[in-house]
């Protein structure tokens, strides 16, 4: 079986995290019982789907809904959104997710339609195209874990890869600007943009998506020597987590917005596979 074929292993629970799973079945059930006839079903995408999630990952859930989410049902989901990240524990806080229309879920011209969302962390819901992605799609429907409902690939069409170096070489020109949210004066955030833009360049490659870990470890044996040391920085600096408090390594944001600069580079030259 192909690479892009795979899909994860059979398991008695969706994660590796007993306090999570014990959120996610939570949030499943009460979710169906807000959304009622609406609730299609439960599912992971992004790294509990693609691979390689950790403590330092969020979950990324998806729960489609057959038709419009009505003004009870948005007040419902609200209210247990803004619940769930006052619990103690690890998990509650790091969950982020949409409820995306299943219609619009389905095919590429349902993209750019506004779906409900909850960004990491936060306890407030809002209208957002956040998961409405290519990526997302392809994720879901090749590595989706699904937590109950039908098989994702009977919920999305298939993501060509063409379509999604596309959207990568989108990604790549318009980088700085779509992450202008990023405070470069914090290690994570220049460790990050560095695993964004090795993704960016693996997909680019493969036609496919892949965990940060695994883009990074293919990046580091693929590209220039000259970004070895950036690259093998955020590799092995990802232990250290979201610290507020600690400032990148010196030389390494400069050396970031040259790599920035090389993936646009080379995603501007690089042509679509036969």
């Amino acid at each position: 079986m192909s690479d892009n074929d795979s899909r994860p292993d059979p398991h008695p629970e969706p994660t590796p995290f007993a306090e999570l799973n014990q959120v996610l079945r939570e949030l499943t059930e009460r979710a169906a019982r807000i959304l009622g006839d609406n609730f299609v079903g439960a599912y992971l995408q992004g790294s509990f789907a693609v691979g390689d999630a950790d403590l330092h990952s969020d979950c990324d859930f998806l729960i489609p809904v057959r038709g419009p989410v009505t003004p009870d049902q948005e007040a419902a989901l609200r209210a247990l959104h803004d619940e769930i990240p006052t619990r103690p524990g690890h998990w509650p806080r790091h969950l982020e997710g949409s409820y995306p229309d299943s219609t619009a879920l389905r095919g590429l011209e349902g993209l750019g339609r506004p779906w409900l969302f909850v960004d990491h962390g936060s306890r407030t819901m809002e209208w957002s195209t956040h998961c409405n992605t290519e990526v997302v799609r392809w994720s879901l429907r090749e590595r989706g874990v699904t937590l109950t409902g039908p098989d994702p690939r009977e919920l999305v069409d298939p993501v060509g890869p063409d379509v999604l170096r596309a959207r990568m070489r989108t990604y790549a020109r318009d980088f700085s600007a779509d992450h202008a949210w990023l405070d470069y004066d914090v290690a994570w955030s220049q460790r990050y943009a560095v695993t964004s833009l090795c993704r960016i360049l693996h997909t680019l490659e493969t036609g496919r998506v892949t965990s940060k870990r695994a883009a990074l470890l293919w990046a580091a044996d693929h590209l220039d020597r000259q970004w070895s040391g950036l690259i093998r920085q955020s590799l092995d600096d990802r232990r250290l987590g979201l610290d507020f408090d600690d400032p990148p390594r010196p030389g390494t944001v400069e050396r970031t917005a040259a790599f920035a600069e090389y993936v646009r580079a080379t995603a501007g030259t690089t042509h679509e596979a036969p």
